[in-house]
């Protein structure tokens, strides 16, 4: 018997309007028994989306402060909520007990449980490239049939649904008739919601980035607290330690959470 999980979701903007619309989405996933508070960051002058390194730079540090709150308020885990996985490997090293996932190596991984060959649908041809060394750096090149861009940037994508799932669909049936793709990741979180509508109609399993990284948080959370399966902090997973964190007061003087709703 377990008691209930606690996870973070860290939408890693300045920018608040996605986490009411993402904190009722994941409202509807959870289970009866999993708490869950849907953050976004307090940085001055955020944009609105992540589709430029710089602006991914920018968010960072905070994300990784933010990682730091969840983990010394005993969070089980964390979720970095974008497709990029910003600062995923820095939040690791950093999350105490608490397991962090993002949505891209999540879905990677689901995918490949359930098809051979599977194909990103992106919104614009700037995201493929570094979305590529993503899924390459995850181990799953292989796999990766294509990138199909629909000409839809990420604040755009939640604007008129009706819309966005169309251009899915296309870039989906070409994917899986031209490129060989036996199943589609949506690649973005502001897609959340749609892939029901993209699945019935074109009948491969096509992976919701949110559902994706939020379960797979959850159940990683689950099994932590059975089997004691905590993030390993030896070698290359060793953490800073914490008389020089102190020492240098990296998380001294101020909180990087400046909205937070529960879901």
């Amino acid at each position: 018997m377990t008691t209930g999980i606690k996870i973070m979701w860290i939408n890693p903007l300045g920018y608040d309007a996605y986490d009411q619309p993402m904190a009722d989405f994941i409202a509807g996933i959870k289970r009866d028994d999993t708490q869950v508070d849907v953050v976004s960051l307090d940085v001055p002058g955020s944009p609105n989306h992540l589709e430029y390194r710089t602006y991914e730079g920018l968010m960072l540090g905070d994300t990784i402060r933010a990682t730091r709150e969840a983990a010394v308020n005993d969070y089980d885990a964390v979720v970095i909520g974008c497709f990029y996985d910003p600062g995923i490997e820095d939040a690791r090293e950093i999350s105490g007990e608490a397991v962090v996932v993002a949505p891209c190596q999540a879905s990677v991984q689901i995918a490949a449980n359930l098809a051979n060959r599977f194909s990103v649908i992106v919104g614009r041809e700037k995201w493929v490239g570094q979305m590529t060394e993503r899924v390459t750096t995850y181990g799953y090149r292989d796999k990766l049939a294509s990138m199909r861009a629909i000409n839809l940037g990420a604040s755009e994508l939640q604007t008129d649904c009706g819309l966005t799932i169309s251009r899915i669909m296309e870039a989906g049936r070409r994917a899986i008739e031209e490129d060989g793709a036996e199943a589609l990741l949506l690649g973005c979180t502001c897609n959340f919601g749609l892939y029901r509508d993209v699945q019935a109609e074109l009948g491969v399993p096509v992976i919701d980035p949110i559902c994706a990284a939020f379960k797979m948080a959850e159940d990683l959370a689950h099994m932590k607290k059975v089997f004691g399966w905590t993030p390993s902090r030896i070698g290359s997973c060793a953490p800073p330690p914490e008389e020089e964190l102190a020492s240098f007061g990296v998380f001294t003087g101020r909180t990087s959470i400046k909205n937070r709703v529960s879901a």
